[in-house]
C-alpha cells in the first residue's frame, strides 16, 4: 500500500512527501502481516491494483472482476479489508499534514528576503507599497475582527483516542526529517511508529456511545490546550513584528482582533442535552483550562526568571508589590520562594496562588484571588517594567509578553460561549407565559404585527411578566432558565462569558424581539431610572432560509425603526450581529442560489443598517463540506463583499474542521496567519473599493442564473415525489444516524419530513454516495441559461471569472466539487433504490446536469480537464480514488446485506459495524464528512 505518491511532483520537498507516505505504507503492511497474515496483505493489494486498473480503463469486464473480487471477500477478510483501506488513509493524511509543515519551513528556509503570498508579512507590505499612512494603518489595525466559533456539529468521524494516536505519529515522523538521527535512532523511530501503528489497528476507530455534551466540551477544550493558546499569541507578535518592519518608529500593541468563541455546551436548538446546568459546567470547565493554562506558565517563568538583587536591580514597585502579597495571602510552605534574593521567583509564587483561587469559591471576597483578569495583567506589567529596569528586555519580550497577550485573549473564561435555542421554543414559552398573565390568550395566534406591537409595549414596562409563584411547563421553565443562567454567568466569569443569543430560524421581528423581553425579565436588559438602557446580552437572528435571506433587510429594518430596541444596540457599542445559515440556504435552494442570495443579503443587510448608524458583525455559519459553505478560512473571509466586513467577522468552526486545523500547531499557525492576512487584504479592499462599469451587468446575470438554477434544483428536490425515497435508498443517511459522532439527533423533531432533516447529514450522506450532489447541483443548467451555446455570451461568462470574485470563487467551488464527485461509484449507490423506474429517472437526470456542469465549468474557466487550476489538489484526488474506490463498492454491498435483514425484522450488529468503518474510512479518504 505505497503507490499513492509515486507519481507526485518532482521537486525535493515533494519526494519527501512520497518518502512518508511509502515508508508508513510499509509499516502498515508490515503490520497487516502480523496481524493477518501474508494472505490479508495479498487480497489488499490485489483489490488496490485492481481498483487502480480500473482507474485507468474502465472496462466492464474489468469492473466486473472488480466486484467479483469485492463479494468473494468472507466476513472476516472483508472487515480486515475496510480496516486496512481505512487506516491507510488515516496515515496518508498524517503525511500531508506534516508535509504542510515542512513547506512552509522549506519556503522560509529558501527564500531569504523574498516574502511568503498569503503570510501576514505579504498583507503588510502591501500597506506600505500602497502608501498608506501609519494613521491609516492604526485605523486598519483597530478595525480588524474576526471571531472563531467551535460547534458541536457532528461531523468529526474520529474518536479522541485516534485523534491522540495521529499526533504521537505525526510527531514522529517529523523526526524522520532529523538529518543529525543515527542510524540507530532512526531504526529505533521506525520501531516506534510500527508500535504506534500496530495500537492504531487494535483501537477501536467506533466510538460504543454517542459522547455527552460535556464529552463535546472536553473535545474542544483538546484544542485549546494542545495549540490554540499557545500559536494565537504567536499570531499577534507576528503582526507586531510585521508592522515595526514596515512602519518603524510607532508603538504597536495590536488591540484583541482575533480570538475564539465556542457554541459547544450552549447550542441547545434540537438538543434537549444542552441544560442551563450544563451550560454552566461548561464556563466552569473552561474557566479551569485557563486557569491551569496560566499556572502551568508560570511555573515554567519560575525556571527563567532567576535573576539575583545581588547582581541586578528590580524596581521598587516590585518589592512593594510582594510585600503587599507577603502581607495578604498565605502559601504553603512547598508554595513559598525561600530564596530571598530571587523576587520574580517570589512573586510568581504569589501569582500562582492567586490565581488557584480564582477557582476557589471560599476566597471570594478577600485579597487572596484575582477578581479579574485585568489584576493579573497588572502583576505582569510590574514584572515587565522590572526586568526592563535591569535590561532584560528580550526575557520580557519572550515571556511576559506573551503571557499578558494569553491574559488579554483568554481572560479567566478561556472562549466566549454563544447560546443558540430555536425560534418556536420561545414562541412556546412566551404564549404560555403571556396567557398565565391574562395578556391575550393565545399569543402564537397574533398577526406579526399584533406581536410586534404587544413586545415592544412589554419591553418598555419595567414591570416582571413572571413570578415565582406561578407554575409553568418543563419547556417554559427550562427557557426561562437558560436566561437566569446567562444573568448569572456573566456576573460570575464577566459580562465576556457570554453576550449573544442566537436565534435559529429567525424568520420575523417578533422572534427577535420574544429573546429581548425574556432578557428583560431576569435583569439582561433594563431601563435605568435615568433613562439609560443597559443591554449585555444581544439577541442575534439565523437566517437560514433563501426566504428568510430575502426578508431579512426588512425584519430588521423593523426592529432598528423601534427606539427600544435601536437603544439596545447602541448600548452594544452600536453594533448588532447577525447570523447567515449557509448550510439550510443551500439545502433549501441549491449551491448557485445560496451563494448568490447570501451576498445579496450581506450588501442589503448593510446597507440598510448605514442607515441607522449602525455596525453589522455578519456570522458566517459555514460547515466543513463543499455543500454547506467549506472552504479555507483566509479564500472564507475574502469571498465577502469588502463592503460588508466594517463590524467584525465570526465564522464557524466545525467537526472535522477543528482536527484539520487545530491538531498541529505548525498547521493552527498558518491558518490563523493566512487568516489575518486576509482580513488585512480585506480592509484595504475596502478603503479602495473597486469600481467596474461591468459590475451591475453581472450582478444581474448572477441573478437570472440563480432563478434558473433554483427552479432546477427545487423541481428535483421538492417537487419530484421520488425524490427523497431516492434519496434515503441511494445514500447511508439511515445507518449515518448509528454513527456515534454527536449528542445532537439528526433530525430536529422526531419527523420524516425533509425539512426536519439537518443539513449535516443530508450532506454527510451525498458525500458518502460520491454524488456530492449537494456541492453542485443545478449549477449547469442555471449558467446553461445564459450560455444558450452562443460565443459572445460565452466570453461574458469566461470575462466574468477573470475579473468578478464572486463569480470566480463559485466557479472553482463548483469544479473541486465536480472532480470530487464519481457518477461512476454513484450508480452503484442508485442502484440500491427500490423503484427501479424512479431510480433509472432520477440518476438520469444528476447524471445529464453533471455532465453540462463539467463542460460549461471546461468552457468558462478554458481548462482541459477540471481542477486543472490546482494541480496540487487535481493530483491528489485523482490518486485518492482507486484507494477510495473499494470502500464504497464494499458500502453498497454491505448496505443492501443489512438492509435486507432488516427488511425481515432482522438484525446484523457486525454487519453495521462494518457499514460504519466504510463510512470512517469513505470520510479520511475524501477528507470530508458533512
Amino acid at each position: 500500500m505505497t503507490e499513492l505518491t509515486t507519481t507526485a511532483g518532482k521537486v525535493n520537498s515533494n519526494n519527501l512527501l512520497r518518502r512518508d507516505v511509502r515508508f508508513l505504507g510499509n509499516i502498515l503492511g508490515e503490520v497487516l502481516v502480523h496481524q493477518g497474515g501474508n494472505e490479508l496483505l495479498e487480497i489488499v493489494e490485489k483489490i488496490r491494483e485492481t481498483s487502480k486498473s480500473l482507474r485507468s480503463i474502465c472496462l466492464p469486464e474489468l469492473h466486473s472482476e472488480f466486484k467479483e473480487l469485492i463479494d468473494s471477500l468472507d466476513p472476516e477478510n472483508r472487515h480486515q479489508v475496510i480496516r486496512a483501506f481505512a487506516i491507510y488513509f488515516q496515515l496518508v493524511n498524517i503525511a500531508e499534514q506534516n508535509h504542510r509543515i515542512r513547506r512552509k519551513r522549506d519556503y522560509e528556509r529558501s527564500a531569504g528576503e523574498t516574502v511568503q503570498p498569503g503570510s501576514i508579512e505579504s498583507a503588510i507590505q502591501e500597506l506600505r507599497e500602497r502608501d498608506f499612512s501609519p494613521k491609516e494603518v492604526w485605523e486598519i489595525v483597530n478595525g480588524l475582527s474576526l471571531e472563531l466559533v467551535m460547534t458541536a456539529h457532528p461531523t468529526e468521524a474520529m474518536r479522541r483516542a485516534i485523534l491522540d494516536i495521529h499526533k504521537r505519529i505525526a510527531d514522529d515522523v517529523t523526526g524522520l526529517d532529523n538529518p543529525t538521527l543515527t542510524f540507530r535512532e532512526r531504526e529505533q523511530l521506525r520501531e516506534k511508529l510500527l508500535n504506534e501503528v500496530i495500537t492504531l489497528w487494535q483501537t477501536d476507530e467506533l466510538r460504543d456511545r454517542k459522547p455527552t455534551v460535556l464529552d463535546e466540551v472536553r473535545n474542544g477544550m483538546y484544542y485549546f490546550h494542545e495549540t490554540i493558546f499557545h500559536v494565537l499569541p504567536d499570531v499577534y507578535q507576528e503582526l507586531e513584528r510585521c508592522l515595526s518592519k514596515y512602519y518603524p518608529g510607532q508603538n504597536w500593541h495590536v488591540p484583541t482582533y482575533l480570538r475564539f468563541g465556542s457554541w459547544i455546551g450552549g447550542d441547545r436548538d434540537g438538543n434537549p442535552s444542552v441544560t442551563s446546568s450544563v451550560t454552566l459546567q461548561t464556563l466552569k470547565m473552561q474557566r479551569i483550562l485557563a486557569v491551569r493554562e496560566y499556572q502551568r506558565i508560570m511555573r515554567e517563568l519560575m525556571q527563567y526568571l532567576s535573576f539575583n538583587t545581588s547582581i541586578v536591580k528590580v524596581t521598587p514597585e516590585l518589592l512593594e508589590s510582594i510585600a503587599k502579597d507577603r502581607a495578604s495571602i498565605k502559601l504553603d510552605r512547598f508554595d513559598a520562594w525561600r530564596n530571598d534574593n530571587e523576587p520574580y521567583r517570589i512573586k510568581l509564587s504569589y501569582m500562582i496562588s492567586k490565581t488557584q483561587n480564582v477557582l476557589d469559591e471560599e476566597k471570594r471576597g478577600t485579597s487572596e484571588y484575582y477578581t479579574s483578569p485585568a489584576e493579573l495583567i497588572q502583576d505582569l506589567n510590574i514584572i515587565d517594567r522590572s526586568l526592563r529596569h535591569h535590561f532584560a528586555d528580550y526575557v520580557a519580550d519572550t515571556y511576559i509578553k506573551k503571557l499578558i497577550r494569553q491574559v488579554e485573549l483568554f481572560g479567566f473564561h478561556a472562549a466566549t460561549l454563544d447560546i443558540r435555542q430555536h425560534s418556536k421554543e420561545h414562541e412556546n414559552a412566551m404564549t404560555e407565559i403571556l396567557a398565565k398573565m391574562d395578556i391575550t390568550p393565545d399569543y402564537s395566534k397574533l398577526s406579526e404585527q399584533e406581536k410586534i406591537e404587544l413586545l415592544e409595549k412589554l419591553l418598555n414596562d419595567p414591570r416582571p411578566l413572571t413570578s415565582p409563584y406561578q407554575e409553568y411547563s418543563e419547556g417554559t421553565e427550562e427557557c426561562l432558565e437558560v436566561y437566569r443562567t446567562v444573568y448569572k454567568a456573566q456576573a460570575e466569569y464577566g459580562k465576556q462569558c457570554i453576550t449573544s443569543y442566537l436565534i435559529s430560524m429567525a424568520e420575523a421581528a417578533s422572534d427577535i424581539l420574544e429573546v429581548m423581553v425574556f432578557a428583560k425579565e431576569v435583569g439582561l436588559f433594563r431601563r435605568d431610572a435615568d433613562g439609560t438602557v443597559v443591554c449585555t446580552l444581544q439577541a442575534v437572528p439565523l437566517f437560514e432560509t433563501i426566504d428568510d435571506l430575502h426578508e431579512a433587510p426588512d425584519i430588521m429594518r423593523t426592529i432598528f425603526n423601534m427606539p427600544i430596541y435601536r437603544q439596545a444596540v447602541a448600548a452594544m457599542s452600536d453594533l448588532q450581529e447577525i447570523m447567515l445559515g449557509y448550510s439550510d440556504s443551500n439545502k433549501d435552494g441549491g449551491v448557485v442560489t445560496a451563494n448568490w442570495e447570501l451576498r445579496v443579503a450581506l450588501k442589503g443587510l448593510t446597507a440598510m443598517a448605514d442607515e441607522y448608524g449602525v455596525k453589522l458583525k455578519f456570522f458566517h455559519g459555514r460547515g466543513g463540506a463543499l455543500g454547506r459553505g467549506g472552504m479555507p478560512l483566509n479564500r472564507s473571509i475574502l469571498a465577502q463583499p469588502a463592503s460588508t466586513i466594517g463590524g467584525g467577522i465570526k465564522i464557524t468552526e466545525q467537526g472535522e474542521v477543528l482536527s484539520s486545523r487545530y491538531a498541529m500547531k505548525g498547521i493552527a499557525y498558518r491558518s490563523l496567519e493566512q487568516a489575518t492576512s486576509a482580513l488585512v487584504i480585506a480592509a484595504i479592499n475596502a478603503r479602495t473599493p473597486h469600481s467596474d462599469l461591468y459590475d451591475n451587468k453581472w450582478e444581474e446575470i448572477c441573478r437570472e442564473i440563480s432563478e434558473v438554477s433554483l427552479n432546477k434544483y427545487q423541481d428535483l428536490i421538492f417537487r419530484d415525489p421520488d425524490f427523497l425515497s431516492f434519496f434515503k435508498e441511494s445514500t447511508p443517511l439511515p445507518e449515518i444516524g448509528e454513527l456515534n459522532i454527536g449528542s445532537r439527533p439528526s433530525k430536529r423533531k422526531n419527523s420524516d419530513r425533509f425539512e426536519d432533516l439537518r443539513a449535516i447529514p443530508w450532506v454527510f450522506a451525498w458525500t458518502q454516495s460520491r454524488f456530492l450532489l449537494p456541492a453542485w447541483y443545478a449549477a449547469g443548467t442555471g449558467l446553461q441559461s445564459f450560455y444558450q451555446g452562443k460565443e459572445e455570451n460565452l466570453k461574458i461568462l469566461q470575462h466574468m471569472y477573470g475579473n468578478f470574485s464572486f463569480f470566480t470563487s463559485l466557479i472553482d467551488t463548483l469544479q473541486m466539487a465536480i472532480a470530487k464527485a464519481d457518477l461512476t461509484i454513484a450508480r452503484e449507490y442508485a442502484e440500491m433504490g427500490q423503484n427501479k423506474e424512479a431510480q433509472n429517472r432520477i440518476y438520469g437526470q444528476i447524471e445529464e446536469e453533471f455532465r453540462l456542469t463539467s463542460d460549461l465549468i471546461l468552457k468558462i474557466t478554458g481548462q482541459q480537464d477540471i481542477l486543472d487550476n490546482v494541480p496540487v489538489i487535481q493530483e491528489s484526488i485523482r490518486l485518492r480514488n482507486p484507494y477510495v474506490d473499494p470502500l464504497s463498492y464494499l458500502q453498497v454491498q454491505l448496505l443492501t446485506e443489512l438492509r435486507a435483514l432488516r427488511d425481515k425484522d432482522q438484525d446484523d450488529p457486525e454487519l453495521l459495524r462494518e457499514v460504519l468503518l466504510t463510512i470512517n474510512g469513505i470520510a479520511a479518504g475524501l477528507r470530508n464528512t458533512g
